[in-house]
């Protein structure tokens, strides 16, 4: 009677553990299940939202944060299951922009890569290098370095082979994460410059009126003031390297304009063109001793391989494009011509 007691209360006991196993079975397959449909269900957002990582956030900080913002709910499960993976620690800093779709997984994904925002700034053809400073300083973006140094200081933290600044930066867009300095953004539009320049100068013309490069980027910084048409930039520069080989001064206007600096209001007057400043070639022989804008490639390579030709002058049609002409009469010609039609 006992011995059936006994085997009663035994079978009771394994049917109630195998009854609370299979509970903690079941509640643990459904824990499980319900954190990897949360890992895997997007986070709340509608709209693209920039947030910041700042350096020595910890996970708990992050997406607490996240949390606050309402784009994370649960941000608790996040960490332990990040903990569980062993990437907890692996978040980078920066900023990044999370997207509609994300998921916890996915945003951890993304805040592992250090794909930070990345915000643009064009520096453009014909800008001086002080417009192209004062352009990147009008960038929220960017830290700013740079505003009291001198072009002389600017020049040794860019470590320039050039006699001076102008004309040391390459026109491009340039990619950029926030808090950037503008010294590090105009290094590289420098080496870019550096590296077209060398490209562009091994597959030059022969016979060439320059001693270096450096006189190339002169020449090609007067053509790119000189017309924005890419289609007669090589011919605006076979007139100049004409002129440079026989002797006869370039007589650029932007030249005149550049060494007016701030003088200058619009109008070139008659005094203006005959006022010497190093960089107005009506005034002086050759090229002038720096360049007077950023140059593309265009106008790069337009100086290294002008077109051939006999022109020796050229004006301004008044919609973007040159009248050339071979002697000094066509061009009076063609200058009273165009200057009718534009005052007409």
């Amino acid at each position: 009677m006992l011995n059936t007691v006994v085997s009663s209360v035994r079978k009771y006991w394994i049917r109630a553990i195998l009854v609370l196993l299979m509970l903690a079975v079941v509640s643990v397959t459904a824990a499980f299940l319900s954190v990897k449909q949360y890992l895997e269900t997007p986070i709340a957002l509608n709209n693209p939202q920039v947030v910041m990582i700042e350096p020595g956030s910890s996970l708990i900080q992050i997406t607490r944060m996240l949390e606050n913002q309402g784009i994370l709910t649960w941000p608790r499960v996040l960490v332990l299951w990040a903990r569980w993976q062993g990437i907890d620690r692996s978040i980078r800093t920066g900023e990044y922009e999370l997207t509609p779709g994300l998921t916890p997984v996915s945003l951890m994904s993304l805040l592992m890569s250090g794909r930070n925002v990345q915000y643009p700034v064009t520096l453009v053809e014909g800008w001086t290098v002080r417009q192209a400073l004062e352009h990147l300083w009008a960038q929220e973006s960017v830290r700013v370095t740079l505003d009291d140094k001198t072009d002389e200081e600017i020049m040794e933290i860019l470590q320039s082979p050039f006699p001076a600044l102008e004309g040391n930066l390459f026109p491009d867009t340039y990619f950029f994460t926030r808090n950037t300095t503008d010294e590090a953004i105009i290094k590289r539009a420098h080496t870019r410059l550096l590296d077209v320049l060398e490209s562009e100068w091994q597959t030059r013309q022969q016979e060439l009126p320059y001693d270096s490069p450096w006189q190339a980027l002169i020449m090609a910084s007067i053509i790119e003031k000189e017309s924005g048409y890419q289609a007669e930039k090589a011919d605006i520069a076979g007139v100049f390297v004409r002129r440079l080989k026989q002797g006869m001064r370039l007589q650029s206007d932007p030249t005149i304009i550049y060494g007016m600096g701030s003088a200058y209001t619009g109008v070139i007057r008659r005094s203006d063109i005959d006022t010497t400043t190093p960089w107005n070639t009506y005034r002086v022989d050759g090229l002038p001793p720096t360049p007077i804008a950023i140059s593309g490639r265009d106008s790069i390579r337009a100086s290294l391989n002008p077109n051939p030709g006999t022109a020796l002058y050229f004006v301004s049609r008044g919609d973007g494009s040159h009248q050339f002409s071979d002697t000094l009469q066509e061009h009076n010609a063609a200058v009273r011509r165009y200057l009718r039609n534009n005052n007409e």
